[in-house]
């Protein structure tokens, strides 16, 4: 029996007016400030995807075994190249896509958080 059920997954950023226009802008959904420092990003199926303000925050180095990513999002797309192009106009960095035979490439947010597209 669970003893619980996942409410949602929040990134700590500098700015989370500003990363949850950017995961918007991938995921589609409406953007819903619910107090300060907290924003959340409603409308998109599946688990609520929130982000909240950590003073001083400091992104994970991909790969780095000194500051690991902990946790990265998988977001599924119909086309890997253009999936590429839309995030990377929003304002994505390029970690790991060289590989254009792999189903995945890996990418940063503006606030550093590694993600993934995967074809799907």
């Amino acid at each position: 029996m669970a003893v619980a059920t996942l409410g949602a997954v929040v990134l700590d950023c500098p700015d989370p007016a500003a990363l949850a226009g950017f995961y918007a802008g991938l995921l589609g959904g409406e953007i819903v400030h619910d107090g300060e420092g907290w924003v959340e990003l409603t409308g998109v199926g599946g688990t609520l995807l929130a982000f909240q303000a950590a003073p001083g925050h400091v992104p994970p180095r991909w790969p780095s075994p000194d500051a690991p990513q902990q946790v990265h999002l998988d977001l599924t797309v119909a086309d890997l190249d253009a999936a590429e192009k839309e995030a990377l106009a929003l304002g994505a960095t390029v970690l790991d896509a060289e590989n254009r035979e792999r189903s995945f490439r890996v990418y940063a947010d503006p606030a550093g958080h590694p993600f993934c597209l995967c074809a799907g």
